[in-house]
């Protein structure tokens, strides 16, 4: 019996069976990656979401057509441009192509089809003449057009702001000639120093929000099932979309709008203005990625990361865990094989709710833990439950490395030589406790921190850890 999925609906604020607007097809796009400079976590995060869910719908026998955009005209990346004094489509295609290897780097699938805004400048110039000539845009003199918001009378109902409301967070153009604070650039003009195209309107560039509308409809017309993209880009990106793009067709233009969360590191936003995001190439030198992908999926796609340096620590130390009983499992029984049934059924009816990959991980500490049971058993039934492990959560990216190889990496790495002077002071420390000293333990464990180094207690006694 085929069993429903369920996704949350950013457009009607609730859980949503999943029916695709024809049978199995599905037609998914996610607004990708605005190519200003280096790749961080929070690009990465978004990728990593969606190309689970495309994974996952397809293992659910879904034809999925998945659409992925670079964003490559933007006053960003003019500026970064103008500032190294290289033309901004050489600057552009320079940080996709870095871009694109960290991405390979952390195995993450190409989308079916990539799209570009400035090889659909055309079909933008098209798309806006349209909508002047439905009476929904206006150029003005100086060569800029904008939307005209009051045309759209359900202007706010992705987001749920009233239009008095929407005026919060939105960029306002000083041009004397727009009509109302609320619209919205679709073409701007030319400004020294900017790269343009030749229009009916003069020389000029596209905004920002037209492009994602135009590559949707020149890719799969007047509809898609899924448009997904940080919940930052709900509005006004998002809510700018559907009103120019349902201006147009005059249809709904996206069935189902699933945004996930953002990444705070430390508790603050990330920005670069803060100093604090955290790029994709320096993550992969501390951590595997496959630590990283752990570390992410451990919580609901839909709420903010805290992103501190212990997430990484307790997933590395997790995985390392998992990796350890696949190791012990293979040497001692040689190749897994075989089929547990329940693992698979669990995780997929995990994934059908919502994309649950917080309740899927969950799942693995008490099957790791019945595995070691079973092993010291010389229970040989153990493989079947781990291989059906290694097959099922591959989907999310896990236990894809060979056992041994990714035991050896985290040893290597965590691996040094505790001073006998620390190795003293946590024997006194744990001695101290024994005898119910706990101030004087307390005291032990301040002066094992000032030289470099933290206590832990565990269940088997206490670890020692270097801080960094």
């Amino acid at each position: 019996m085929e069993k429903d999925i369920k996704f949350y609906n950013s457009l009607t604020r609730q859980k949503e069976k999943f029916v695709p607007l024809n049978d199995k097809s599905v037609k998914m796009y996610a607004c990708g990656i605005t190519p200003s400079a280096e790749a961080h976590i929070g690009h990465l995060y978004q990728a990593l979401i969606y190309d689970i869910m495309r994974k996952f719908l397809v293992k659910e026998g879904f034809n999925v057509v998945y659409a992925r955009n670079y964003t490559d005209v933007d006053d960003k990346i003019i500026a970064k441009s103008n500032e190294l004094k290289v033309p901004a489509n050489e600057y552009a295609e320079k940080m996709i192509e870095e871009i694109d290897k960290e991405m390979q780097a952390f195995q993450i699938g190409e989308p079916d089809i990539w799209l570009y805004a400035t090889k659909t400048i055309p079909d933008m110039i098209d798309f806006i003449s349209k909508l002047i000539e439905k009476g929904k845009a206006y150029s003005t003199p100086n060569g800029d057009v904008y939307f005209s918001v009051e045309t759209f009378k359900e202007y706010g109902k992705l987001s749920g702001r009233r239009t008095e409301e929407a005026l919060d967070g939105v960029r306002i153009d000083n041009d004397e000639f727009k009509k109302n604070p609320l619209d919205f650039a679709l073409w701007k003009s030319a400004k020294a120093g900017e790269p343009y195209w030749d229009s009916p309107w003069g020389k000029g560039r596209p905004g920002w929000h037209i492009e994602c509308s135009v590559m949707n409809y020149v890719t799969f017309g007047d509809q898609i099932d899924i448009h997904g993209g940080g919940r930052d880009l709900l509005f006004p990106h998002h809510e700018n979309e559907i009103a120019q793009t349902e201006s147009l067709t005059g249809k709904a233009f996206a069935k189902y709008w699933i945004h996930n969360g953002l990444i705070r590191v430390n508790g603050q936003k990330m920005s670069k203005s803060l100093g604090n995001s955290l790029l994709m190439k320096d993550l992969r030198k501390n951590f595997h990625i496959e630590v990283i992908k752990m570390a992410l999926l451990q919580n609901s796609y839909h709420t903010d990361i805290n992103i501190t340096e212990k997430l990484f620590q307790d997933a590395e130390k997790h995985l390392y865990n998992f990796y350890s009983v696949l190791l012990q499992a293979k040497e001692k029984f040689g190749k897994f094989s075989g089929k547990d049934e329940k693992v698979e059924e669990d995780f997929d009816d995990a994934m059908r709710d919502d994309l649950n990959t917080s309740k899927a991980i969950s799942y693995l500490f008490n099957i790791f833990k019945e595995a070691k049971e079973k092993i010291a058993k010389n229970d040989k039934s153990v493989m079947a439950t781990l291989n059906s492990v290694i097959c099922t959560y591959s989907l999310l990216g896990l236990f894809k490395e060979e056992p041994k190889t990714f035991v050896e990496q985290v040893d290597k790495k965590l691996k040094f030589d505790v001073p006998e002077d620390i190795k003293k002071l946590a024997e006194d420390r744990w001695q101290a406790k024994k005898e119910k000293n706990f101030a004087l333990a307390d005291s032990i464990r301040q002066e094992i921190l000032t030289k470099g180094y933290e206590i832990k207690d565990s269940k088997d006694g206490y670890e020692i850890s270097k801080l960094n």
